[in-house]
C-alpha cells in the first residue's frame, strides 16, 4: 500500500499550487479536486439546493481517489481530500444552513464508514495564511469558489478540531502567508518529512 500525503487548508491558501510544486520535485501519484469536472459544483454555486448532491459527489470522489492512490507503488499527493471535504466543507455548509441536520448526518455517516474502510493519510500538510492573503488568492484564481474569504476563520476552526485528533507525527503545519505559490521555502521542509 502506497503512502498518502494530503494537503489541507482553507480555500485559496495554495493547496493545488503546493501539490503541483511537489509533483514537479518528485515522482508522485497525484489527485486534484476537479472543480470543473464535478457535475454539481456549478449548479451548487447557482442554487444552494444542490449542496447535498455536491457534497456526496465530492466525498465519493475523494474516497475513490484515495483507494486508487493507495494502490500505487509510489507515494501519492492529494489536493484536499476526503477529510478536508467532510471536516472543512461539509461542516461549513451545514453551519451556513445549506445542509439540513439530516443531510449533514447522511454525509457524516458516509464519511465515517468510508474512513473506517480506508486508512487515514500518512502525512497531513496543513497550510495556513492570513485572511488578507487568502482573499487576494481567491480573487486571482480562475475557478468556482463556493467558500469565501469571510469563511476562512470558521473553516479553519472546523479543521483545527479535526486536526487536534491527529497524531502529531502525521501532521506538518505551515504558515504560507509570506510565501510565493512556488513554495520555495516550504518544499524542502515537506520533502524532508517524506
Amino acid at each position: 500500500m502506497g503512502k498518502l500525503i494530503t494537503v489541507v487548508g482553507a480555500s485559496g491558501v495554495g493547496k493545488t499550487s503546493l501539490v503541483q510544486a511537489l509533483s514537479r520535485a518528485g515522482n508522485f501519484a497525484v489527485a486534484y479536486e476537479q472543480h470543473i469536472e464535478r457535475p454539481f459544483q456549478t449548479l451548487f454555486k447557482q442554487d444552494e439546493s444542490y449542496c447535498l448532491a455536491n457534497q456526496m459527489d465530492y466525498l465519493l470522489l475523494r474516497a475513490e481517489q484515495e483507494r486508487g492512490l493507495r494502490a500505487e507503488a509510489r507515494p501519492a499527493l492529494m489536493d484536499g481530500g476526503l477529510d478536508l471535504d467532510f471536516h472543512g466543507f461539509t461542516r461549513l455548509f451545514h453551519a451556513r444552513g445549506w445542509l439540513s441536520d439530516s443531510e449533514f448526518d447522511l454525509c457524516r455517516r458516509f464519511y465515517e464508514l468510508t474512513r473506517q474502510l480506508l486508512p487515514p493519510p500518512d502525512l497531513i500538510v496543513y497550510l495556513t495564511a492570513s485572511e488578507e492573503v487568502i482573499r487576494r488568492r481567491l480573487i486571482s484564481r480562475q475557478r468556482i469558489n463556493i467558500a469565501s474569504a469571510e469563511d476562512t476563520a470558521r473553516f479553519s476552526s472546523f479543521l483545527g478540531k479535526w486536526l487536534s485528533t491527529m497524531p502529531i507525527e502525521h501532521l506538518l503545519q505551515l504558515d504560507v502567508s509570506n510565501e510565493s505559490l512556488e513554495f520555495t521555502q516550504s518544499l524542502p521542509k515537506i520533502l524532508a518529512r517524506l
